[in-house]
C-alpha cells in the first residue's frame, strides 16, 4: 500500500486535530495542505514507525513546529492571543493528542518525542490553564435524553451553567430567546426531523458564538472542500473529548459565522455560512 492510500483515511481526522488547535478552519487546513506537500516533495520525510497515524501525526507537528502559520492563522484574535499568553503550544498539543484524538501516553510520548511522563505533565497543565480561563453559559441541542444529560453534567463539570436543553430546532431557537449562550452544543438531526445545523444557522443570525457539532459522521463534514464546522464530535463520543473541545472552542473564542443573505459586503465581513442539514446528507 502506497504512502497516500496508508494516510488518505486519517485526512479528516488530522484536519479535526489541526483545527482545534489553531481554532479555525483556515489555518488547521493550511496546515494539512502543508503537510501533504512536504511528503509530496520527500516521501521519505515521513516517520519510520509502527503505527502509521502516529508517522502522520508526528509529521503535523514537526511542520506546525517549524513554520509560523499557526500565528498568522490565528492574528489579530484578541481572545486567542490573550488565551496564548496563558497556555504554550506544547501542552495544549499533548491535551488534544490524547482528549480528542484517543492517542495513548506512549504514542503521545512518540509524536512529540519525549517521556511519557513529561506527556502526563503536559496534560495536567494544560487542563489546569484551560479550565480556570472560561465559563459561560451552554446552550445543548440534542434529542437523545441520556446523551443530553450526559452533555450537562460534563458542562456542569467544567464549571459552565447550561442555559437550556433542547431536542428540536423550535425549542433551540425558543431557548436562545430566554437567555443568550456563550456556547452551543448542537446534535445534527433532531427529534422531530428538524436540523440542529439549520437551528444553529438560525442562531447566528442574531450574534455570533463558539458552536461545537455533535455527529456520528464527521467525514461528511470534514471534506476541507467548503466552509465548515471547526469543532465536531464524533458519536458515540468519550468524555474527554467534550471536555476538551468546549475548552478549546472557548479558549480561542473561536465564533461561528452565517452570512447576510441581504448584503454581500455583510456577509465578507461575518464570514461564510456553516454546511447546512442537506450538506450533511450523503
Amino acid at each position: 500500500m502506497s504512502l497516500a492510500e496508508t494516510i488518505a483515511p486519517q485526512l479528516p481526522y488530522l484536519r479535526r486535530f489541526a483545527r482545534a488547535l489553531t481554532g479555525s478552519q483556515e489555518g488547521g487546513d493550511a496546515y494539512v495542505v502543508a503537510v501533504l506537500e512536504t511528503l509530496v516533495a520527500d516521501p521519505q520525510s515521513f516517520p519510520d514507525t509502527q503505527m502509521k497515524r502516529v508517522g502522520l501525526y508526528k509529521c503535523f507537528l514537526k511542520v506546525w513546529n517549524s513554520i509560523r502559520l499557526n500565528r498568522d492563522a490565528m492574528e489579530p484574535k484578541s481572545q486567542a492571543d490573550r488565551s496564548l499568553e496563558a497556555i504554550t503550544p506544547r501542552p495544549r498539543q499533548a491535551f488534544l493528542l490524547a482528549s480528542v484524538e484517543g492517542f495513548t501516553t506512549q504514542q503521545i510520548a512518540e509524536i512529540l518525542e519525549c517521556s511519557t511522563d513529561e506527556v502526563s505533565r503536559l496534560i495536567e497543565e494544560a487542563g489546569e490553564q484551560i479550565a480556570e480561563q472560561t465559563a459561560t453559559d451552554v446552550l445543548i441541542i440534542e434529542d437523545e435524553p441520556l446523551i443530553s444529560m450526559d452533555l450537562e453534567a460534563l458542562v456542569k463539570g467544567l464549571g459552565h451553567r447550561v442555559s437550556g436543553v433542547a431536542r428540536t430546532h423550535r425549542e433551540a431557537i425558543a431557548e436562545v430567546r430566554k437567555k443568550r449562550p456563550g456556547l452551543v452544543l448542537a446534535d445534527i438531526h433532531l427529534a422531530d426531523g428538524s436540523s440542529g445545523l439549520d437551528a444553529v444557522n438560525e442562531i447566528l443570525l442574531g450574534f455570533n458564538l463558539p458552536v461545537i457539532f455533535i455527529t456520528a459522521f464527521p467525514e461528511r463534514l470534514l471534506t476541507g472542500e467548503r466552509p465548515e464546522p471547526t469543532f465536531l464530535i464524533t458519536k458515540p463520543f468519550e468524555p474527554n473529548t467534550v471536555r476538551a473541545l468546549v475548552s478549546q472552542a472557548l479558549f480561542f473564542g473561536t465564533d461561528a459565522h452565517v452570512p447576510d443573505a441581504s448584503s454581500g459586503l455583510a456577509s465578507q465581513q461575518r464570514g461564510p455560512r456553516l454546511a447546512t442539514s442537506s450538506d450533511a446528507r450523503p
